[in-house]
């Protein structure tokens, strides 16, 4: 691996970096015209704007491409982000805290990139562009085309992958949410490409869902990573229904409105347990459990 410019986890000045190696200072993509570098800045600042990114997995890194009014495109930074690779040129993360200080984390690579629906400065509907990076060196066991699955659309609740709407469909975007590709993206790699009840790791069948349905969700819920439940069919249809959930330990919790022998019948035992739980999944889970509770 090549030597890295920056250290990790130090911190540095913005105005040093761009005096040293150039760039636009005020860019949060920031191709460099006298060195084969990209910088890419990522902090809170962004969140007003629709930007929220972050580590979906320890090798994934979610970012959000530029361009603060109407649809993101593919061209100046959101395009030297995607070719990089093809260019020659080096992409690093940064961490910046919003007063000229940003922290060097990683060296990363090109993955993936989808749409996802957000809005921009003005606060009016738009689509953006999330793209998928991966630590440099990492390995990320399943290919980008793995994560397409069509035809799922239909069911209301389920977080559906579509990369590129056209116009009739980008007029609907806020009632047909086109434009999720993303989102089920980072629901998959949050998961790590499997159930996560049972491990199944076919992608092309898994469904990723909300656990506090979209119906009931704000902007914010809908588009929270934490939001998301990557399940076998199963076990998703249960889930949806409210006929499953679990504790926040993990634990399934099986309905009385359906006799133990039923749940067996189709492979449920309710020993079941998901392993990976973070605290930000808990909110969600609370609530699903009172709907749980309500149908019971």
């Amino acid at each position: 691996m090549s030597q890295l410019p920056f250290i990790p986890n130090h911190n540095y000045r913005r105005s040093d970096i761009h005096d040293l190696f150039g760039g636009n200072r005020q860019s949060g993509i920031c191709p460099c015209s006298n060195f084969p570098y990209i910088f890419i800045f990522s902090g809170v600042s962004g969140h007003q704007h629709g930007y929220k990114d972050g580590w979906d997995n320890p090798n994934v890194f979610s970012y959000t491409g530029e361009g603060q009014i109407g649809d993101m495109k593919f061209t100046k930074g959101n395009l030297a982000l995607k070719e990089h690779l093809n260019s020659g040129k080096r992409v690093f993360l940064f961490e910046s805290d919003g007063r000229g200080t940003a922290k060097f984390i990683t060296e990363v690579e090109f993955f993936d990139a989808d749409y996802f629906e957000t809005h921009d400065k003005k606060r009016a509907t738009r689509l953006g562009i999330k793209f998928f990076f991966k630590r440099k060196g990492a390995y990320v066991p399943v290919q980008p085309a793995l994560f397409d699955q069509p035809d799922i659309a239909a069911d209301p609740h389920v977080i559906y992958e579509k990369s590129e709407p056209n116009i009739t469909e980008r007029r609907g975007l806020v009632t047909s949410r086109v434009g999720q590709g993303a989102y089920r993206k980072r629901i998959i790699h949050r998961w790590e490409y499997k159930c996560a009840v049972t491990g199944f790791d076919k992608l092309n069948v898994l469904i990723a869902s909300h656990i506090l349905p979209w119906a009931d969700s704000d902007d914010n819920q809908r588009h929270d990573v934490h939001n998301g439940i990557l399940l076998s069919p199963t076990y998703d249809a249960l889930f949806d229904k409210h006929l499953i959930t679990f504790e926040n330990t993990g634990k399934i919790i099986l309905s009385n409105s359906i006799e133990t022998q039923a749940f067996q019948k189709i492979g449920v035992t309710g020993q079941e347990k998901i392993q990976s739980l973070s605290n930000f999944n808990f909110e969600y889970l609370d609530k699903h459990r009172i709907r749980f509770n309500e149908n019971c």
